[in-house]
């Protein structure tokens, strides 16, 4: 038993530890740190490079620390299995408290998931992906990540107005991490992925060659490269190779490739003549002038004719790196300057078992609060990955970059680094320096072509029988040739002929009807038809906007008002109707204007039989009496109540009498015109049939206002309109006709006097041109057709298109109201005292009221004397 016991305490002693143990000649603390790197590509020997500079930096600047940094380096050969074997044996036998690496993000991708096990940080310099964070807590980002200068590419596309973007990338980590967030980035300033290529890093030149040709057909110009260097240099030589880098086009790429122009070769630096491309901005320090410098020399003195350049973000990264570990194990050696021992040894007979580091937690809770100024700048980590800086923006001018501007995330796109925090964003194209485009151009490329194959832009144009004022359409019979004519052509060409560029185009015919006459489509198939692109790239026409068409196709901006209205046939009043004396005034007040009468008559009656006692006369009599008293008052009128009640019955009657005199007089010199129908509920409640065009919306747009589909008629020309609506509906013809308002206007100038619009006018988007979806055309249309709004050339064409009738519509007839009680309405304290009919006496108007009452007194004094009072 005594002998287990000592054997199990030796093992104990002589176990050892997973990577931190203490010199006991010195007293300094090794941290074991493993580096894996792709030491046979151009990143990983400069990150080997700047490793070993950093070191011996470190230690040369803090000869008083106690701990040190031991690295064991391991080459990953550009693999996934070798990247993670590396670090297997590195956690397992050489028990590392960090690892530096691995340097692609396919490989970390993996390894990560190791160091999260293990818990030893593990930093990576060169994986940039935005989707390995946050996957592990122990996964850190000593670089920026790639979604950092989505913005940036995204800002540069917004001031040259580009609307449509190919997003050509890597189909590895590296390259699908990106594409989420650069398409968001794109989508906020209004720019539409049109296309998006993935190329395997295996890709073969066949491979490469038929993914460019296919995008040579496509519209977009404008392309922004997400690869590793040696896909990158290929594509561009390709690009080259098929007239891909000429006048038109636009490249960007992201820093990936920008940071390592430098070391490409000649002939592809020369490919990418013309390029954009953003990396992270370096500000200017002393420290790293120096090691500029070294760097210049080192590489001088292993080959003579390389030329000085500036060492890769990538280097500095890792330079920075490795100075905030020694940073970072410093602290955490501190706090332990004993042994440390780091767990449990691992499970040899699981291969991927491993211990858990007790110093690991404790590195990386250093490491994620570590600050200060490195050579790439401030090194600071947040949420596991480097904070975002200053992007600039440089242009590929001969063997070199050239700095044409530089983007921050508060300011924008600048030509020199702004420090005033009250300078607002900006992403004006102004605010760039002189830029050298593909083909040695220095015009901006608008960011789109007509596909190479040079053929016209086909613009459908409809042929109706009907309906063809604003647009007519006929066919040649000797050439054949399609003969267009009317306001909207003239209106297109105008549009087209403002573009700031040339755009040929030819029309194309499409058939509303058939030979026999039958219906053979309607605007609704056209407008699809331009939405597949085999027939026709446009549309032009009497084309409303509607919400169901949008999904199909890019309308421009109306240039021409919306709206749907309805027409229905005029009534006139006919003025020998025998009744016409009787409709000056309404039932009511010809009811109320007897009872007043009566009334009148009745009490002048009972106070005269007060004053007169012995009136012995008849029944008969004295209802003779009442009846026309109020007109021949006759002899012996006494008292001041019989005055009094005369005097408001003449009033009243002198109202009375004016108007009516008045109305009939109207009624008999100006016919009064009535609609057939008054509003769209009544033709709907009364299931009445109406018509509209054929071939357009309205069918739709007037089964969603409620009438039944069956209800509904359609009609080619506005003859057979006029015919239905003069047959009317119980006579197999229609009570209305609904039409957009550019139509109902002709319509009713056509037919003058014979019917008027009623009910609402809907509103609609006006008529517009439909092109395909995505088109950059659209928005380059739109702002023309502005334009010429604006300075009247539109209405010009307009005018110079309309027939201009000599017709006094409807609308202009006097149509006078019948008397209603309401006309005689006494009004309450500050209203008028009397309104009537537009003749108002009121309390504040002197004049009036002082009128009134001397024609009262006037008429009371007459009274009185025939009274003898």
């Amino acid at each position: 038993m005594d002998f287990l016991l000592l054997q199990l305490l030796i093992s104990l002693l002589l176990l050892p530890s997973l990577g931190t143990e203490q010199n006991s000649t010195d007293g300094i603390i090794n941290f074991q740190v493993g580096v894996v790197l792709d030491l046979d590509s151009p990143v990983g020997r400069t990150g080997q490079d700047c490793l070993s500079w950093a070191l011996s930096d470190f230690y040369s600047f803090h000869r008083n620390y106690t701990t040190k940094l031991v690295l064991h380096l391991w080459d990953s050969k550009e693999t996934v299995i070798d990247a993670a074997a590396a670090t297997l044996d590195l956690l397992q036998n050489v028990k590392v408290d960090a690892i530096i690496g691995p340097q692609k993000s396919t490989q970390a991708n993996f390894v990560m998931d190791l160091g999260d096990r293990a818990r030893v940080p593990i930093l990576s310099f060169s994986a940039t992906s935005p989707s390995l964070i946050p996957r592990t807590h122990y996964f850190v980002q000593t670089a920026q990540s790639d979604a950092d200068q989505v913005e940036a590419i995204a800002s540069i596309v917004e001031a040259f107005s580009w609307n449509q973007v190919v997003i050509i990338y890597e189909d590895t980590e590296y390259g699908n991490g990106i594409i989420p967030h650069l398409s968001n980035a794109l989508q906020e300033v209004n720019a539409r992925v049109s296309h998006r290529s993935a190329f395997p890093k295996s890709a073969t030149d066949d491979y490469i060659c038929k993914e460019l040709e296919k995008m040579m057909t496509m519209q977009t110009r404008v392309f922004v490269v997400h690869m590793s260097q040696r896909v990158g240099a290929r594509l561009f030589l390709k690009s080259k190779e098929l007239g891909m880098m000429n006048n038109g086009y636009a490249w960007i790429v992201t820093t990936g490739l920008t940071d390592l122009f430098s070391l490409m070769d000649s002939d592809v630096a020369e490919a990418m003549q013309g390029v954009l491309g953003v990396k992270p901005l370096i500000p200017k320090r002393k420290a790293r002038d120096g090691f500029t410098h070294r760097w210049n020399a080192k590489s001088l003195q292993a080959d003579g004719n390389i030329k000085p350049t500036e060492v890769s973000i990538f280097g500095l990264w890792a330079y920075d790196t490795l100075w905030a570990l020694a940073m970072a194990a410093e602290r955490v050696g501190n706090k332990h300057l004993i042994a440390i021992k780091n767990g449990v040894d691992s499970n040899s007979e699981f291969p991927f078992s491993l211990g858990v580091s007790e110093t690991g937690p404790k590195l990386l809770k250093e490491i994620l609060r570590t600050r200060f100024e490195g050579l790439a700048g401030v090194f600071h980590l947040a949420d596991g990955q480097l904070v975002q800086t200053p992007y600039q923006i440089v242009n590929v001018v001969g063997k070199s970059e050239r700095q044409v501007g530089i983007w921050s995330p508060s300011h924008g796109i600048s030509k020199e680094v702004i420090l005033n925090v009250s300078t607002s964003y900006s992403t004006s194209k102004e605010n760039f320096r002189r830029i050298v485009w593909p083909g040695n151009s220095e015009i901006a490329p608008k960011g789109w072509e007509f596909p190479v194959s040079g053929k016209k832009l086909r613009i459908g144009v409809s042929e109706k029988s009907g309906f063809n004022e604003f647009l007519k359409v006929a066919r040649d019979p000797q050439s054949n040739a399609i003969e267009v004519s009317g306001y909207f052509k003239e209106v297109f060409d105008s549009v087209m002929a403002a573009l700031p560029y040339s755009v040929p185009y030819e029309y194309a015919l499409y058939h509303f009807e058939n030979s026999d006459g039958s219906n053979a489509g309607s605007y609704n198939d056209l407008v699809y038809q331009v939405s597949l692109q085999k027939k026709y790239d446009a549309a032009l026409g009497d084309i409303t906007i509607t919400s169901n068409r949008s999904i199909y196709v890019d309308f421009t901006f109306p240039y021409a008002a919306g709206g749907v209205a309805s027409v229905v046939p005029i009534k006139y009043d006919d003025g020998n109707d025998k009744w016409t004396i009787l409709q000056p005034l309404t039932k009511e007040l010809w009811l109320m204007s007897a009872t007043f009468y009566i009334f009148t008559g009745l009490s002048i009656w009972i106070l005269g039989k007060r004053i007169d006692a012995n009136c012995r006369d008849s029944a008969g009599q004295q209802c003779g009496m009442i009846c026309c008293f109020p007109f021949f008052p006759g002899q012996g009128i006494e008292g001041n109540l019989i005055c009094l009640v005369l005097v408001t019955w003449a009033f009243v009657a002198n109202l009375l009498i004016s108007t009516y005199t008045a109305s009939l007089s109207s009624r008999l010199t100006v016919q009064r015109l009535q609609p057939a129908a008054t509003d769209v509920m009544e033709l709907i409640r009364s299931r009445n049939y109406i018509g509209c065009q054929e071939g357009s919306f309205l069918v739709d747009f007037l089964k969603g206002l409620g009438f039944e589909e069956s209800k509904i008629r359609t009609y080619k020309s506005t003859r057979d309109c006029d015919e239905a609506l003069t047959k009317g509906s119980s006579n197999g013809g229609i009570s209305a006709y609904f039409d957009v308002l550019p139509h109902i206007m002709l319509f009713l100038s056509e037919f003058c006097g014979k019917y008027m619009i009623v009910g609402p006018t809907y509103r609609t988007g006006g008529f517009a041109f439909a092109f395909p979806k995505g088109l950059p055309l659209v928005a380059d249309v739109s702002r023309a057709i502005i334009q010429l709004t604006e300075n009247g050339t539109i209405v010009e064409i307009g005018q110079m298109n309309s027939s201009n009738p000599a017709c006094a519509g409807p609308e202009s007839a006097i149509t006078p109201s019948s008397m209603t009680l309401q006309s005689f309405q006494i009004h309450h304290e500050n209203r008028p005292l009397i309104s009537f009919q537009g003749w108002t006496y009121k309390k504040s108007d002197s004049e009036n009221l002082r009128k009134l009452i001397e024609s009262s007194y006037r008429l009371h004094q007459f009274c009185a004397t025939r009274c003898n009072v």
